[in-house]
Formats: structure tokens, sequence, C-alpha cells
């Protein structure tokens, strides 16, 4: 695993290969058309765009394979394990992750310093894109969206890298470039070791083994996205060490993180009609995050309401102690995750720009299965 020493230098790396497509970019006053052109460069096998700058089209052929150890049987195993419970999955991520991502301040003054404090629905959609593309049957390979979706977040981090540094508004000397190669590793840390965890901590069953191939993936994607392969632990229990560690370690309140999750819990808030059911949402935030990042973030704890949620993690675990037997308590979970999933993909994409697409693979699975989040609820 990492050493500190080399842990604490990753926060001085960026992203050479992104940073310098960027600076050419930026010198040459192109970025506009190549927005332009990278907005319709979508599928993995889809040919590189002929137009695009020598710069750009070289980084695209240099980044486009997957790291030569990866073992297919691994992420075939994760991608079984994401139709059986992605909805679990992304609720997760989408509740508890943010909270945990807006808990590092030196993250949560780069992300209001680049987008400022308003733009929640922009995050979660992409944040749910990303992941949506990694978990597809090919994420990596053919018929996959996955290469293009790591390509385009490197050179948009290596964007915010470039203006927000030249902007004079960040310290490169005191905090290191803006996401840097440790915000990568403790970001990918969060959205699959804490996922997992925050998965139990609400009664969802994962093996060790699902978690481990879970966990892989984010591995092979930090790999893709340009993170040293020495920064993520081989094993999933030096990845938990290294979270704990390091990562959860450097939580901690700002300003900034306060006011981001404010605005998340006023986007999933409106899941819900009227006000009656405003408290659940911050009760389930508070059930997924550890409870003093849920105190930093100053998330609403209401005693009636943590009632109600820890009533229902209860109920959750008996409905997976009894899923292999029942096939109702398989019917009630997979709809529960569905159901939020589904709130939640309306509600990203309510009047926003940004729409979020489930892999056709997954769509089909999950709606044979009933738990797809874009099957109409019938009423």
């Amino acid at each position: 695993m990492i050493d500190t020493a080399s842990f604490e230098a990753l926060k001085f790396h960026g992203d050479p290969l992104a940073d310098a497509v960027v600076a050419d970019l930026v010198g040459t006053h192109r970025v506009g058309a190549v927005n332009e052109v990278l907005e319709h460069f979508r599928a993995n096998d889809q040919p590189i765009p002929e137009q695009l700058p020598e710069s750009v089209r070289a980084f695209l052929v240099a980044t486009d394979d997957p790291p030569a150890w990866v073992d297919p049987e691994r992420i075939a195993r994760a991608y079984e394990f994401f139709v059986d419970d992605g909805v679990h999955v992304a609720s997760v991520l989408t509740f508890g992750s943010m909270v945990n991502c807006y808990a590092q301040p030196r993250a949560s003054r780069a992300l209001t310093l680049t987008h400022g404090l308003a733009q929640p629905h922009r995050r979660l959609s992409e944040t749910s894109q990303f992941v949506m593309n990694m978990m597809g049957r090919e994420a990596f390979g053919s018929g996959g969206a996955f290469v293009p979706t790591i390509q385009k977040t490197r050179l948009i981090h290596a964007a915010v890298r470039h203006f927000l540094t030249a902007s004079g508004r960040w310290d490169v000397a005191a905090d290191g470039v803006p996401v840097c190669q440790q915000d990568m590793v403790g970001t990918l840390l969060i959205f699959s070791v804490q996922v997992i965890e925050g998965m139990r901590r609400l009664g969802i069953s994962v093996t060790e083994t699902e978690a481990a191939d879970y966990y892989y993936v984010w591995r092979v994607t930090g790999a893709m996205l340009g993170v040293p392969v020495e920064a993520l632990p081989e094993s999933l229990d030096e990845a938990r060490e290294l979270s704990t560690a390091v990562v959860e370690a450097a939580y901690g309140p700002s300003p900034e993180g306060v006011v981001l999750t404010r605005h998340l819990l006023d986007v999933y808030e409106k899941l819900f009609p009227g006000k009656v059911f405003d408290g659940i949402i911050a009760a389930m935030v508070r059930q997924v995050v550890n409870p003093e990042v849920a105190d930093w973030m100053e998330v609403p704890d209401s005693r009636g309401w943590r009632r109600v949620a820890n009533a229902g993690t209860r109920v959750v675990r008996a409905l997976e102690r009894s899923e292999d037997r029942s096939a109702l308590a398989t019917t009630i979970l997979d709809r529960a995750g569905a159901l939020l999933l589904g709130g939640s993909v309306r509600n990203l994409t309510n009047g926003q720009s940004t729409t979020l697409t489930i892999p056709a693979d997954l769509r089909e699975r999950w709606e044979a299965a009933d738990r797809s989040p874009t099957t109409p609820t019938p009423g």
C-alpha cells in the first residue's frame, strides 16, 4: 500500500497527458470547438472524430485501452452484482457518498470556485451517469460507453486545474493542484469502499466477494483516469485501511461543504410531495454516513425520523435474511430501490440540460426483473 509521504505528494500531481491537451486548446483558442465535437463522442467503438485537433486525437488514442492486468471475469462478476443491487448502489452513492465528498474541505472549495454552489442537479447527474456507464456489461469493450466518459472526465478535470490555477484564487503551494491525484484516490475510495459500507449500514447484504469485485472495477477505472496504480491498493482490505487512515481522517467541516450538502438535501426532498416527508431524506443520509460527518455538514437530526430510518433498516435486514426464500421479500427490496433511483432520475433530468441514460443491457435486465427505475409505476 502507498506510504504516507507518497500519498501526501499526490497533492501536487495532476494529469500530465490531459493537462497538456488543455494547455494546447486554451493557447490556440479551440476549447469551444472541441467541446462541440466531443459532445457526440459517446461509444467505445465509435471512431475518433477526424476534425479534432491532433493533441486531442493523440490523447484519445493513448488513453483508449484498459490496463493489461484487467481480469474480465472479475469485471463480469461485478456487472452481475450491479444487476442485482445496482439500484441500491446508486441510492447510497447519491445520498451518502456525495455528502462524504463534501466533507473534504479542499475538494468542496475547488468545486465551489469552479461551478458555484447552486448546481446540484448537474453534479448528481454527471456522477450517476459515470457509474451507470462504468457498470454496463461491456464498459471497457466494444458496445460500451465508458471509455469516452473516462477520457472526457480527464479533460474536464484538466480544464478545472488550468482555469482555477490561472484565476489566482487557488494557492497551489498550500493546497496542491486542484483536482489532484490525492483527491482522485479519495473520491474513488468514497465511491467504492464507502458505498459498500453504506449499503451494509442500510441493511443491504453484500458478500466479501461482491465487495471486492465492485472495488476492483473502481481500481481499473482509477488506472484509466490516470491515477498511479500503486496509489490504489490491490486488495479490498488494504483499500479499507487507506480509506480510514487518509480519506476519512481528512474529513472536516467547511462553509462550502455545508452549503453543498444543503443543496443536495433540497434536491432529494423534491422527491416527496409537500413538506411532511422532508425529514426522511436527512435521516437516510445519517443512516449512511458517519454521525460526525453528518454533524459537520449540518444534516438535520430529527429523533422521530431517525426512529423511522432505524426501523426501516431493521425491516430491510429482515427482508435480506429472507430474500433467498421469499419472492415477496425480493420484490419489495428491488422495487423500493428502483422507486428511489427512478425518482432521482426524474428529478435530475427535469428541466436540466443533462440527462441520465441507463445502458441498454442494464435497462433490459432490470426491466425483465421489474426493478428498472425507468419502468412506469402502475397507478
